[in-house]
């Protein structure tokens, strides 16, 4: 008996039970799903696939070729920077490939190809890993970079080409909507992505089904898109540069440029906008409304990346009037 007794003490100290990885709790931020960082970033690469291709079948290898040196670049960097300051490599989770992705496709075709590196540079050193990496950043390294590139290399970033052709020398449509005439080319062109811009921004059609595809994979959230776009459109229909052309003025200004790109793809990068609904839907607004105002009052045609950057600079304001406030706790009201 004595020696059965022990013999099942000694099976018992063997045994070890295991919960499923669902069941077990970790420290707070608690996640609910499998998903991982790896695949919402390849779920945004995937989501990008119609843009990129359009771009390539628009404007030829070229193009292409910018994108490749922008995704290597940021690989690279992010690399270096990473063994440099002895921090876990962290190019699996395809968070540099995603931002040279969005680079890449922010930029005209005809570009000089150090431009893509240049910035890559900007958005992985600079606006991403200094502030400690993914899911620190204060703004969108993509999106910064470009600025950035536009700031400091204006030229080169409206070396725009028609097709496979050779640069244009006539104006832009934002220019053209900015000296408050409506652009040559019929609206048709300007939705399915046939005139003069940057790679990935030109087709209307490739960018909504990216943004379906993402919300089908509930990667991102309506809220910003539809606040972003609806209040663009409507202050682009209900204050028109152009006397009695509302409803084409408020086309032409939402299918040019990167208004849509901003609004499906780049404005929702989960790092540096809001975690709420009702955030989401002031960020989106506040992007609209800077967009149309740097569009009228500013100096450059464009204004949405520019729109976004400024908003994204706004998230902890927003997300303190926004956050829910736990359940059972009371706060303490100032004198």
């Amino acid at each position: 008996m004595n020696e059965m007794n022990e013999k099942n003490k000694s099976v018992a100290k063997e045994t070890v039970y295991t919960l499923p990885s669902l069941l077990c709790v970790s420290p707070a931020p608690h996640i609910k799903s499998l998903d991982t960082t790896r695949a919402l970033m390849l779920d945004v690469i995937i989501a990008l696939m119609p843009a990129l291709l359009w771009g390539v079948f628009t404007f030829g290898l070229r193009a292409l070729i910018v994108v490749l040196i922008s995704i290597a670049s940021s690989v690279l960097f992010e690399t270096i920077f990473q063994k440099i300051t002895k921090h876990t490599l962290m190019i699996t989770d395809l968070s540099a490939v995603v931002t040279g992705l969005i680079l890449g496709l922010s930029l005209p075709s005809r570009v000089s190809f150090w431009i893509p590196v240049v910035g890559s540079f900007f958005a992985i050193v600079i606006a991403k890993e200094i502030f400690g990496g993914i899911g620190k950043n204060l703004v969108n390294p993509a999106l910064a970079a470009r600025v950035f590139l536009a700031l400091c290399w204006p030229e080169e970033m409206t070396r725009f080409a028609e097709g496979k052709t050779d640069i244009i020398s006539r104006a832009t449509p934002l220019l053209s909507l900015k000296e408050r005439v409506l652009p040559s080319n019929s609206l048709f062109d300007y939705v399915l992505g046939d005139y003069a811009g940057a790679i990935g921004e030109v087709s209307a059609v490739a960018l909504a089904i990216g943004l379906v595809y993402l919300l089908i994979r509930k990667v991102i959230t309506w809220h910003i898109p539809v606040a972003f776009l609806g209040t663009a459109a409507a202050l682009f229909f209900f204050f028109p540069r152009i006397e009695g052309e509302n409803g084409n003025f408020a086309l032409f200004s939402i299918f040019t440029g990167s208004l849509l790109f901003c609004a499906f793809i780049a404005a929702n990068d989960y790092s540096t906008t809001p975690v709420t609904n009702g955030g989401r839907l002031i960020f989106g607004v506040g992007c609209g409304l800077i967009t149309v105002f740097i569009r009228y009052f500013g100096a450059y045609p464009e204004g949405a990346a520019y729109a976004v950057l400024i908003m994204n600079l706004f998230v902890p304001l927003i997300e303190r009037f926004t956050i829910p406030v736990r359940f059972g706790l009371k706060t303490e009201v100032k004198k």
